[in-house]
């Protein structure tokens, strides 16, 4: 009996490329022969560190990041970066702008605003942010420490469509839920920050590229760990970090590579969202939760005609091997998240159900 095929649309963790888990399974035992696991070695070892400067320089090509930034790997969440970047970049006025566009800039906003002034540029909280606010237009304050964004939605499944320009003031984005997905410009940033679990590898791995003129002018209270200039004066190996996290980040860098690089991670990931936008909008039975250009490439909010119908659509599509589609908690609904290593084929899989799911509940 074949097997049956399943796609998982988790927002993560997040589903990873069959060939790099293939990779690591043939490698957990023994990495390159050297008779012992990644997840037994020194962080301190050639082996190691070797692993480490390596998937350094694969994410350099893929995202074109230049010498006058560092790139750490660190842990604690994208949550942890909420308290670091205040306390690293408030250097000057202690002030800050942020764009609040959902959970997780309201929770870099209560971080920040323990440490300095907070201005809330613009918001979509009065429609639960479903839509991102104009970004023409807004009146940066030219002596902030910095203007913070993030760029994708994972709940709202809402994107930034353009970038804004911040003049002087460095720009900071939480890119947890698209790095790697779309060509971003890293000199448009001051600094950017991801977790891991979304198109990098799995949990416990936070990635962090800051400008080093960003970097060793930290609030005077900031403890050691949470010292940016602490991570790059010993390379992102301070204490023991999350080894097989970047092992596997590595080999997700490399895979990326392989298919051509971001511009065309962008391209499928267009070719993906437009397929499963395309069915909603014709869609009797389901609608999606946003519209427009502010719709995330990643994450698909959608919903049908109530909550018992959504239930229904969620068992049957576990039993069809269409995974993690249950929509967040304040949210409801569905939500099918797209990353990079998610085929076309899934999302394909995923709007036949919906037309068979339609045709027999409309």
């Amino acid at each position: 009996m074949n097997k049956q095929k399943v796609y998982n649309f988790s927002a993560g963790p997040a589903v990873l490329p069959q060939e790099v888990l293939e990779h690591a399974q043939a490698e957990l035992l023994d990495y390159q022969g050297k008779g012992i696991s990644v997840m037994e070695m020194s962080h301190r070892s050639a082996d190691f560190i070797d692993i480490l400067d390596r998937a350094e320089e694969s994410l350099r090509k893929l995202m074109g990041i230049g010498d006058d930034y560092y790139v750490l790997f660190l842990q604690g969440g994208a949550s942890s970066q909420f308290s670091m970047v205040p306390l690293n970049l408030f250097r000057n006025s202690k002030r800050a702008d942020i764009l609040d566009t959902g959970n997780w800039s309201k929770k870099a906003m209560a971080e920040a605003s323990r440490y300095g002034e907070i201005r809330v540029l613009a918001s979509s909280a009065d429609q639960n942010y479903n839509y991102i606010p104009a970004l023409e237009g807004l009146n940066f304050d030219p002596k902030a420490d910095y203007v913070h964004i993030t760029t994708n939605n994972t709940i709202f499944g809402t994107c930034i469509p353009t970038i804004p320009d911040t003049g002087q003031v460095p720009l900071v984005a939480d890119m947890s839920s698209d790095i790697l997905s779309r060509d971003y410009k890293v000199e448009d940033f001051g600094l950017i920050y991801a977790g891991a679990q979304k198109n990098i590898g799995p949990a416990g791995l936070t990635l962090v590229i800051v400008r080093k003129e960003l970097v060793g002018k930290e609030m005077e209270q900031t403890p050691l760990m949470l010292k940016y200039s602490t991570h790059t004066a010993k390379k992102s190996a301070y204490n023991t970090p999350p080894c097989f996290a970047i092992y596997m980040a590595g080999l997700v860098f490399d895979w990326t590579l392989r298919q051509g690089g971001v511009a065309e991670m962008e391209k499928r990931n267009r070719k993906k969202a437009q397929l499963l936008y395309d069915y909603l909008d014709a869609s009797e039975l389901f609608e999606a939760n946003v519209n427009g250009i502010d719709r995330s490439l990643m994450n698909v909010p959608f919903r049908s005609k109530n909550a018992e119908m959504d239930a229904k659509f969620i068992a049957e599509a576990e039993q069809l091997g269409l995974k993690t589609l249950k929509g967040y908690r304040t949210v409801g609904g569905m939500r099918a998240s797209i990353y990079n290593p998610m085929p076309i084929d899934g999302v394909q899989a995923l709007v036949d159900f919906m037309q068979d799911f339609e045709g027999r509940n409309a």
